[in-house]
């Protein structure tokens, strides 16, 4: 199901599922390499002339991160593009192995650690609020609910 709603409460929800510190971990370092790699692969699909599906999904994206706060959003448009270039650099074998890396960091974080299966599996926007919950954990625009550690 695919729920709209406020960012507090979307990052409330998300941090639900991320508790531990080693499940953050994982995450900090897994959703950066899917995003990078699979907007390098995606850039490789042409939809149109100049507009490749990374480039639309980019898009789509940001206009549901301006929805739910245009000062993360700003940065992740940025993040973004730096994303898609650098990825659209890499060579695609290279690509597919970072993604790779990336999920199997994802599900480690939660079979290990977290012992909970991914957000995204209850809610498919978590999808896109995943790489937003770390880029505000790097800047801290919008105020995390507090947890508690297990």
């Amino acid at each position: 199901m695919l729920a709209m709603r406020d960012i507090g409460s979307l990052f409330a929800d998300y941090a639900t599922y991320h508790r531990t510190p080693g499940n953050k971990w994982f995450h900090r370092f897994g959703i950066p390499l899917i995003m990078l790699s699979g907007l390098g692969m995606l850039a490789r699909i042409p939809i149109v002339p100049y507009v490749d599906a990374a480039v639309v999904l980019i898009a789509i994206a940001s206009v549901i991160y301006f929805i739910l706060d245009w000062r993360l959003a700003v940065l992740m448009v940025i993040v973004s593009i730096a994303f898609y270039f650098a990825g659209g650099a890499v060579p695609f074998w290279i690509n597919v192995a970072l993604f790779v890396i990336g999920w199997i960091l994802q599900f480690v974080g939660h079979s290990v650690y977290e012992k909970r299966q991914p957000a995204f599996l209850t809610n498919a926007m978590h999808l896109l609020v995943g790489p937003l919950w770390i880029l505000n954990d790097v800047v801290h625009i919008v105020r995390l609910p507090a947890i508690s550690y297990l």
